[in-house]
C-alpha cells in the first residue's frame, strides 16, 4: 500500500517540495510513497516546479476510508450463466446468504439469496429447464455422450411409465428433457422424437447402436451415476441462477464511496449484503455490513504541518506513521507511537536536508534545486527572524548541487510569485490562509508575497469586506498582511473591528487599512504572536 506525503491544505513551496523531496529519499530507501497537494500551487511553487522540471504531484481530497479500503469479499461473485446448484454450494463456501450476479464482461445484472433459492425448491416451476448442456454435465456429475447443443431449453420428464404406456400416451418432441434408466425402448422412443437431451441415469451403459440413432438425430446425450429421482432433482438445480433473479437491481455500493456514508445507507435500508460496483457497474465483489470495521487505513506523512485543522479532510481516519514539521505544536493524535521530527528551524526543507546528510544520500540538482527553493521562499532570502545558521548552511549546500546562484535564482523566484494579476480577491486571501482556535473563537491569518502592492491598494474596500464577511462567522479577528520580501515588511489590511488589535499588537499609534510595518515578515515569529497575545487578553 501507497503511503502519502502532502503539506498543509493551502500548500506553498516549503511543504510541496517537502513532501517531493521527502518521497525521494523513502523510495530511494525501498518505501512505497507518493507527495500528494491538499489545493492548487501557487505562483512561486508553479515557478520552482516549473525551474527544475518536476511535474506537480496529484490532488489529493480526503484521507477517508472508502469501501475500496473495506476488506470486502472479492471473491462472492458468479456469472448469471452458472447453474443454481453451483450457486448455492458457491454461496456455502463462501458463508454468504447472497451473491451478485454477473454478465460475461463482469457488469452486475442483478443478486440471489439463499432464501429466494429455498422458496424457488419449495415452490418454482420444476418441470422446466432453461440452461445449459454443462450445467446439467457438472450438476449430475455426468458423463458426456453426445453433444450438439449448448443451451438446453425444454421440459424435464422422467421415464416412470411403461415403455408400452408412454410410447402410446405420451408425445416426446424436441422441447423434451427425458431421465430413464436402462430402458432402452423408451430411450429408442426418445431418439426418434428427437428430443433435446436424453440422461441415462444409474451408471448404465448407452447401446453403441443407440448412440448412432442418437448421433444422426443430433439427440444430446449424457450419462449419471445417480439414481433418477436425484438425477431429476439435480437437473432441476442445473438451471441459470438468473432464472430466479428477484433483484434485478439491487441496491450497491461504490468501490469509491466513504465508508460513512455506507453506513448511513446500511442503517436506512437494512440490507446485510452489498454489491460493490465501480464506476462501470463492474461487481467487484460483496461487502457485509459485518465486515463494515474491518478496514485498511490510508497511511500518510506529514510534512510542515501537524494540526488537523490545516491537514487532509478525513485526516483522523488515516493512519499517520510519521510527522516532519517545523511549527509549533497543534492538535494532532496518534493512536500508536509514531517518528515525529521537529525542530526549531525556518523550513522543513532543512530537516529533509539533514536527514539526507545523515543518511548520507546523494541529493540529485533537482531534488536539492526544490529544497533551496523551499529555504528561500520560508526565510525570505534569509531575511526573515525564522532564519537559523542551519537553514543558510542548508541553502549554501543546496546551492551548489543545483547550480544556482541564490541571490539571482531567489529574486527569480520571488518575481514571479509577486504578480498578482488575474487573481480575485477571494482566492488571495485564501492562497495561504491559517485559522488558529483562540478559546471558543478563531483568528485568521493570510499572508501574501508581493512587489505589487498598488494593485491591492487599489481595490482595498473588497480586501476589507472580504475580512469582514469572515469576522462575522466565528472569527474574532481576520488579517492579510501583503509582504514585501525586498522592502522586508508588511502592509496590513484587516477587518473592521480589529483596528484596535492591530494598534495594540503592533505598537502603532497609526493604524489605517494598508499600513505599512517595516521589518514585519514572519508569520510564525512575528504576527501571529503580536495577535494572539492581544487576543487572549480579551476572549
Amino acid at each position: 500500500m501507497q503511503t502519502f506525503i502532502f503539506g498543509h491544505r493551502n500548500p506553498d513551496t516549503d511543504s510541496v517540495c517537502a513532501s517531493i523531496a521527502l518521497s525521494y529519499l523513502m523510495n530511494e530507501e525501498g518505501k512505497n510513497t507518493v507527495p500528494k497537494v491538499l489545493g492548487h500551487i501557487n505562483m512561486e511553487t508553479k515557478f520552482v516546479l516549473d525551474y527544475f522540471g518536476i511535474k506537480e504531484p496529484d490532488y489529493l481530497n480526503d484521507t477517508k476510508v472508502r469501501i475500496k479500503d473495506i476488506k470486502y469479499n472479492k471473491k462472492a461473485i458468479i456469472n448469471e450463466n452458472d447453474s443454481i446448484l453451483k450457486a448455492f454450494n458457491f454461496m456455502q463456501k463462501q458463508n454468504i446468504t447472497g451473491i451478485p450476479l454477473v454478465d460475461d464482461k463482469k457488469c452486475l445484472t442483478g443478486f440471489v439469496t439463499l432464501k429466494e433459492i429455498a422458496k424457488y425448491l419449495i415452490s418454482g416451476n420444476k418441470d422446466i429447464v432453461d440452461t445449459s448442456y454443462d450445467n446439467v454435465l457438472n450438476s449430475i456429475e455426468g458423463k458426456e455422450i453426445l453433444k450438439f447443443n449448448q443451451d438446453i431449453n425444454g421440459n424435464v420428464m422422467v421415464a416412470s411409465y411403461q415403455s408400452k404406456t408412454l410410447q402410446e400416451e405420451v408425445l416426446l418432441t424436441n422441447d423434451d428433457i427425458l431421465i430413464v434408466g436402462d430402458r432402452f425402448k423408451v430411450i429408442e422412443y426418445a431418439i426418434n422424437a428427437k428430443v433435446k437431451l436424453i440422461v441415462l441415469t444409474g451408471n448404465h451403459e448407452f447401446p453403441k447402436k443407440l448412440i448412432k440413432k442418437a448421433e444422426k438425430n443430433r439427440v444430446n446425450v449424457i450419462s449419471s451415476k445417480l439414481n433418477s429421482l436425484d438425477t431429476a432433482n439435480k437437473v432441476i438445480l442445473s438451471n441459470r441462477i438468473k432464472s430466479i433473479n428477484m433483484n434485478a437491481k439491487p441496491v450497491t455500493v461504490n468501490s469509491k464511496d466513504y465508508r460513512t456514508d455506507f453506513l448511513g445507507l446500511a442503517s436506512k435500508t437494512g440490507h446485510t449484503n452489498y454489491p460493490v460496483v465501480n464506476n462501470k457497474n463492474e461487481c467487484l465483489g460483496l461487502l457485509k455490513v459485518t465486515s463494515a470495521d474491518n478496514y485498511n487505513k490510508q497511511k500518510v506523512i506529514m510534512v510542515d504541518h501537524n494540526g488537523m485543522a490545516q491537514s487532509a479532510i478525513g485526516i483522523e481516519e488515516a493512519e499517520v506513521i510519521q510527522i516532519i514539521d517545523h511549527h509549533n505544536l497543534s492538535s494532532i493524535g496518534t493512536n500508536v507511537p509514531i517518528n515525529f521530527r521537529s525542530m526549531p528551524v525556518g523550513c522543513t526543507c532543512t530537516i529533509i536536508f539533514n536527514m539526507f546528510q545523515e543518511r548520507k544520500m546523494a541529493i540529485p540538482k533537482h531534488i536539492a534545486g526544490l529544497m533551496l527553493s523551499a529555504i528561500l521562499s520560508d526565510t525570505l532570502v534569509f531575511k526573515s527572524p525564522t532564519t537559523t545558521e542551519e537553514d543558510i548552511f542548508a541553502a549554501s549546500k543546496l546551492a551548489k548541487l543545483a547550480k544556482v546562484n541564490i541571490d539571482d535564482y531567489g529574486y527569480q523566484m520571488f518575481k514571479a510569485a509577486s504578480s498578482i494579476k488575474g487573481i480575485s480577491v477571494s482566492d488571495l486571501i485564501n492562497q495561504d490562509f491559517k485559522s488558529y482556535i483562540v478559546g471558543n473563537y478563531e483568528l485568521g491569518i493570510s499572508q501574501v508575497m508581493t512587489m505589487d502592492f498598488q494593485e491591492i491598494e487599489e481595490n482595498i474596500e473588497e480586501y476589507i469586506n472580504k475580512l469582514d464577511e469572515l469576522k462575522r462567522g466565528n472569527y474574532i479577528c481576520a488579517v492579510l498582511f501583503i509582504t514585501d520580501v525586498y522592502k522586508n515588511g508588511s502592509y496590513v489590511i484587516y477587518n473592521r473591528d480589529s483596528e484596535d488589535i492591530i494598534a495594540d499588537a503592533f505598537d502603532l499609534k497609526q493604524v489605517y487599512e494598508g499600513v505599512y510595518i517595516d521589518n514585519l515578515v514572519s508569520r510564525k515569529k512575528q504576527m501571529l504572536p503580536a495577535l494572539l497575545e492581544v487576543i487572549e487578553k480579551r476572549v
